[in-house]
């Protein structure tokens, strides 16, 4: 039994409300694209606060420049802050996006191998002492990047929005839903990745 089974039959056997989503939704198919965090939080930055259509093209702007290849931290930082705005940065992600670089070339920001050994803590800790990186980008990272299994991104809207549906209630906090989230370790990730799901 695959882990994604093993969190479908735990959560499903909470209640009827998720044994009801987990049979309108299918199976689990969450994708992992494994990244190192230097270019995990590079893309993360591009998509925060924007359309997925257009962080898109904003980060195949920049790719562009390095015919397609992802920037090394030299390359990034050699990029004037106006042809990055070229790009489509505005000037408060252009200085988290140096920011990232810099630590990268510290050794503040781990590599893929090393991050594959830190805790969830660790990691959130060591990665939000940037500027402009607060927890749910280490949040996204960690999930859809380094493959936890058990993050709930409790500050998400959307993960919230679900479970107010789910659970056909009006209003729920982020302190409520991580106690509530304690019920579904250790699979929180994948309850997250249902409750992205909840149809409206």
């Amino acid at each position: 039994m695959s882990i994604y089974q093993q969190a479908e039959q735990a959560l499903a056997n909470i209640d009827a409300d998720w044994r009801a989503l987990i049979q309108q939704v299918g199976s689990c198919d969450l994708k992992i694209d494994e990244q190192a965090p230097y270019q995990a939080l590079i893309r993360a930055v591009a998509y925060q606060q924007l359309h997925a259509n257009a962080a898109k093209a904003i980060l195949g702007r920049l790719l562009e420049q390095f015919q397609a290849n992802f920037p090394s931290p030299d390359q990034l930082l050699a990029l004037s802050p106006e042809h990055l705005r070229a790009c489509g940065f505005s000037y408060s992600k252009i200085e988290t996006l140096h920011g990232i670089a810099v630590a990268s070339q510290n050794g503040i920001l781990p590599t893929l191998t090393q991050a594959q050994h830190m805790s969830d803590e660790e990691l959130i800790q060591r990665l939000t002492s940037l500027r402009g990186i607060g927890p749910w980008t280490v949040e996204m990272m960690l999930i859809f990047n380094l493959g936890r299994q058990d993050i709930l991104p409790v500050d998400d809207f959307a993960v919230r929005e679900g479970y107010k549906r789910l659970k056909r209630i009006e209003h729920i906090t982020p302190k409520r839903l991580a106690e509530l989230g304690q019920a579904w370790a250790p699979y929180r990730s994948i309850a997250a990745w249902y409750l992205w799901r909840v149809p409206k």
